[in-house]
């Protein structure tokens, strides 16, 4: 027979004072009453005249909705865990009782995956947290072997992404001459997207053995993530015509699942400050450009701030060399296998379940309770 020894009136109460905490953050009375005003608007005549604000409202009642949902199905979960304890200790057959444990312990674990998802979004306070993400990776030290790392991360992110249901438009991703990618830069659309992903700025290290080396000997190679958040349309951010350069040139990706190849790639250079930003994926120069506008955007407005707060962490973590000493996490392949956060400590030895198949939970949702608890004790 299983053990349900962990499955408790107390640790029910437990999650009932978690729960009840979560509601307090989430500010869930005012959502509700958010929800309502904002039904209201979209229900008047015209509110699709102005189709940019009416996307804006409906989102903004869609993230409200997705909040109140959660927590009532999180107090369905609890009510629902309780019952089947409850039938459980009454049960003189034991093949009964294992059946209404065994609910009991599968609907805890439903119910702390809940509980988990809405107190990390609690700790999203950041003015774009609950936004979309732009996420660029770039080979560090290593030579060709970094360009390969680079590509392995891009196809981990691309992994997690689809995990969380969030949409991603490959911008630029061009393949390099003999293994990996140049670069790749991506634009993430869902909840909390820039919130969650900030947890992955910074230098990643990886020890393998050398997949192009004949002597088999172990490779150390560094990539850098950078993560910037999407500007909403209300942020106004002036570019001159006469401070960029727009060329256009033909680019081709380096294959696999939504990397396209096209004859419009562009290239926009701001002379001012130097940044380049590059774009290959859709199909029309004009889409292009226009996708190119977008991150040379929040790469000004990043600039912008670094001016004027010496903290770059809240938006992109620290500027450091993408080598040596300053690597956020480590993924070893050899001779042991492990994925470990070097800032929270958080390691696991499954690297298959991280790389192949982007389980980064445990390493996103150990970084924001470690960048909270740090906060916290800071500001004691």
């Amino acid at each position: 027979m299983a053990d349900f020894s962990d499955i408790t009136p107390e640790v029910l109460d437990k999650l009932a004072d978690r729960l009840g905490e979560v509601e307090s953050y989430l500010h869930l009375d005012e959502k509700r009453g958010r929800i309502i005003e904002l039904e209201r608007q979209s229900a008047q005549p015209g509110f699709w005249d102005d189709a940019d604000r009416a996307r804006a409202t409906m989102a903004d009642l869609s993230a409200a909705k997705d909040d109140v949902d959660a927590f009532e199905r999180a107090q369905r979960q609890l009510a629902d865990a309780r019952a089947a304890l409850e039938l459980a200790t009454e049960m003189d057959d034991p093949d009964d009782a294992s059946e209404f444990f065994s609910e009991a312990s599968s609907t805890v674990a439903a119910l702390k995956q809940g509980i988990d998802q809405m107190e990390l979004s609690s700790w999203f306070t950041g003015e774009f947290d609950h936004g979309d993400a732009i996420v660029t990776i770039k080979p560090g030290q290593g030579g060709l072997e970094a360009q390969d790392w680079t590509f392995m991360l891009f196809k981990m992110y691309m992994k997690y992404c689809e995990r969380r249901g969030w949409k991603v438009t490959v911008n630029d991703c061009p393949a390099a001459e003999v293994i990996g990618i140049d670069r790749a830069t991506f634009t993430v659309e869902g909840k909390d997207a820039f919130g969650m992903l900030r947890a992955e700025a910074g230098v990643h290290r990886l020890v393998r053995i050398s997949p192009t080396d004949l002597k088999k000997r172990r490779q150390t190679t560094f990539a850098g993530v950078e993560v910037i958040p999407v500007l909403p349309d209300d942020i106004e951010i002036e570019i001159a015509p006469d401070d960029i350069r727009v060329d256009v040139y033909h680019a081709s990706g380096p294959g696999g699942q939504g990397v396209n190849t096209t004859d419009s790639a562009v290239r926009v250079t701001h002379l001012p400050t130097g940044i380049v930003v590059t774009c290959q994926n859709e199909r029309s120069q004009i889409q292009n450009k226009a996708a190119c506008m977008q991150i040379l955007k929040a790469r000004l407005f990043e600039l912008e701030l670094q001016k004027r707060e010496e903290a770059l962490d809240e938006i992109r973590g620290p500027k450091t060399d993408i080598g040596f000493g300053n690597q956020i996490r480590s993924y070893v392949l050899y001779p042991y296998q492990m994925v470990k956060d070097l800032r929270t400590g958080v390691e696991t030895g499954n690297v298959d379940a991280v790389l192949e198949d982007g389980d980064l939970d445990q390493f996103i949702i150990g970084y924001h309770r470690w960048a909270t608890g740090n906060a916290e004790t800071t500001a004691e």
